[in-house]
């Protein structure tokens, strides 16, 4: 089965690829904060966004952003089912680093009328649900943008074990400045910086999605394993492209 960035890859623009490529090859090497800096003054000074989930690691990239320009553009998608806890800590982790340009974007309310006036879209299909009330609305944000910064990282799950910093999909260079970070170092950063954690966290939730799609994960269990527990699916669709959804292996 392919993995996300090989499905990402395979949609990408040749020149867009190639460029995605070129980006790896020079500074895929460097260091997070270095990569941060170099896309945000450098390669796409004015049209790059951060895109953020204010899940339970990412406050690490949101400080970085605020070291560099607290005026960045910050993305952030409210689905409309996200934890109440979840909404809180974006707020307070805006007002802390001191962020001027976050912008909450959410689906589109005919849409929502239309297509899940129930809300139980969730609970019949599932892919239906995320590509209304994410993947849509995040794609008419990342409009006036070339380029977005996410937060995955390598050891999250098997199908981003081969993750690079740089990539490309059918529209944008990705940018991934924590993809060989691990747990520790992600712990490490947030607790040099005094970062509040995500309070979801300490009751067992180590990824944060919306709340009827995600529950608390086992210890030795992946760190995706409460997302769409019980069913194949492992990604909500952002980093996907018309290719499908990334499942689980059987």
């Amino acid at each position: 089965m392919p993995t996300l960035e090989e499905l990402a890859a395979a949609s990408a623009p040749p020149g867009l690829a190639a460029q995605a490529r070129e980006l790896e090859a020079a500074y895929g090497d460097l260091d997070a904060l270095a990569v941060m800096r170099l896309a945000i003054r450098e390669l796409f000074p004015g049209r790059i966004t951060l895109v953020s989930s204010f899940g339970a690691e990412s406050a690490v990239l949101l400080h970085m952003a605020a070291t560099i320009d607290r005026d960045l553009p910050v993305t952030f998608v409210d689905t409309g089912r996200l934890f109440p806890e979840t909404l809180a800590y974006r707020d307070r982790i805006v007002a802390l680093l001191g962020l001027t340009d976050v912008r909450t974007v959410g689906p589109d309310a005919a849409a929502m009328e239309k297509l899940d006036p129930y809300g139980a879209m969730f609970a019949i299909d599932a892919d239906a649900c995320c590509r209304l009330r994410k993947v849509e609305p995040l794609a008419r944000a990342l409009e006036p943008f070339n380029a977005w910064i996410t937060g995955r990282k390598r050891y999250q799950a098997a199908t981003r074990a081969a993750l690079p910093v740089f990539e490309a999909d059918a529209t944008h260079i990705k940018v991934t400045p924590l993809a060989p970070w691990g747990l520790d170092q992600v712990r490490a950063y947030l607790k040099a910086h005094d970062l509040p954690l995500h309070p979801l966290v300490g009751r067992g939730y180590p990824s944060i999605g919306c709340a009827p799609c995600t529950t608390p994960v086992a210890e030795g269990e992946d760190p995706r394993a409460g997302r769409w527990r019980g069913s194949a699916k492992i990604e909500c669709g952002i980093h996907v492209t018309s290719a499908g959804v990334e499942r689980r292996s059987a």
